[in-house]
């Protein structure tokens, strides 16, 4: 698995991730023992870094990894969390004394007395330009709560914002075949400055893995079903905002570009992973199985020219006229 590094952090970083919002909610249940049993064939196939958040099952997630920190210490990993919507999403929430209190949650139940990298969970857009945020953010740094601190942004707009903060380690942004838009401004900015970008939502829900047609049905209890028209939360978190229905024409031609050996899954995730500046990719997984497919995306040749430019047509004709203005 090739290490990247991470830009400001002087750390490296594999560059297939592992995101965990499955191990803690809206994506139908995962039990326990099987959360661990995919977090430990994700390290078994060279992945390093794991990206959480505090809401993720009320802290489900966090805790599960902690359990697994503690049994696995040898492991290396660097372990991303998020905060924010513990309270409603208001500026005014975004203060100090409340990032002391989900700080120290969120070390709790990962059981460090240091986070590796805490994020801002994508919140208003008026708190990417707040000095007094950011202010907040290295006070974390000087006492310690937190090694460092990124953003995760909806909009490029809200991106470019962070980059131009110097204490900005990172930002997390959605960025897959079916949302082309941050690479025009997004990552050459943040590889100028130093900072990492985490490619998230990068199978746009599932749709880029082939294997949903329009018949699929969710369970109540998934974010594809509650979430499809942004009823909860923004939309462009499911589907990466495309139309489920559009989204399926899409996915199939491209599943249409997958090299032979590899899935439509591993082919999105090998395009991302060759985009200069991407720090590392961050798929979800309910199964050992997934994560040892997805790992294995970051061993695949790299995709052709002839591919690169087959993604760009087809994001320009069936997805840009849906996202590439809104996000």
């Amino acid at each position: 698995m090739e290490q990247r590094e991470f830009g400001r952090l002087g750390r490296e970083v594999s560059v297939v991730g592992l995101g965990t919002w499955q191990l803690g909610a809206d994506w139908g249940e995962v039990g326990e023992n099987d959360a661990l049993t995919v977090l430990d064939a994700a390290v078994e196939a060279g992945v390093t870094f794991f990206d959480t958040a505090d809401v993720y099952g009320d802290g489900r997630s966090e805790q599960l990894i902690g359990r697994y920190l503690r049994q696995r210490p040898d492991a290396g990993i660097f372990v991303a969390t998020k905060m924010g919507r513990r309270l409603p999403q208001l500026a005014e929430n975004y203060t100090l004394d409340n990032f002391r209190a989900w700080t120290d949650r969120s070390r709790a139940n990962l059981g460090v007395d240091t986070l590796d990298l805490v994020q801002l969970h994508c919140p208003p857009s008026s708190v990417h330009s707040s000095a007094e945020v950011f202010d907040a953010l290295d006070t974390l740094v000087a006492e310690k709560r937190v090694a460092a601190y990124g953003v995760s942004v909806e909009t490029c707009a809200e991106a470019l914002a962070a980059i131009g903060r110097p204490g900005t380690a990172s930002v997390q942004i959605i960025l897959n075949p079916f949302r082309l838009k941050p690479l025009e401004e997004v990552v050459p900015a943040a590889r100028e400055a130093g900072v990492g970008i985490i490619a998230r939502v990068p199978l746009a829900s599932g749709l880029l893995s082939g294997k949903y047609t329009k018949d699929t049905v969710f369970a109540e209890n998934d974010h594809r079903t509650f979430n499809r028209h942004g009823e909860m939360f923004d939309q462009g978190e499911t589907f990466s905002g495309v139309g489920f229905e559009e989204g399926i024409e899409a996915a199939v031609e491209f599943a249409g570009l997958a090299p032979q050996g590899a899935t439509p899954a591993q082919t999105a995730l090998r395009w991302i992973v060759q985009q200069p500046g991407v720090t590392s990719v961050i798929p979800g997984a309910r199964s050992p199985e997934q994560a040892r497919a997805n790992a294995a995306a970051a061993g695949l040749p790299p995709l052709p020219g002839a591919t690169l430019e087959a993604v760009g047509d087809l994001y320009d004709r069936r997805i840009r006229a849906q996202v590439h203005q809104r996000w």
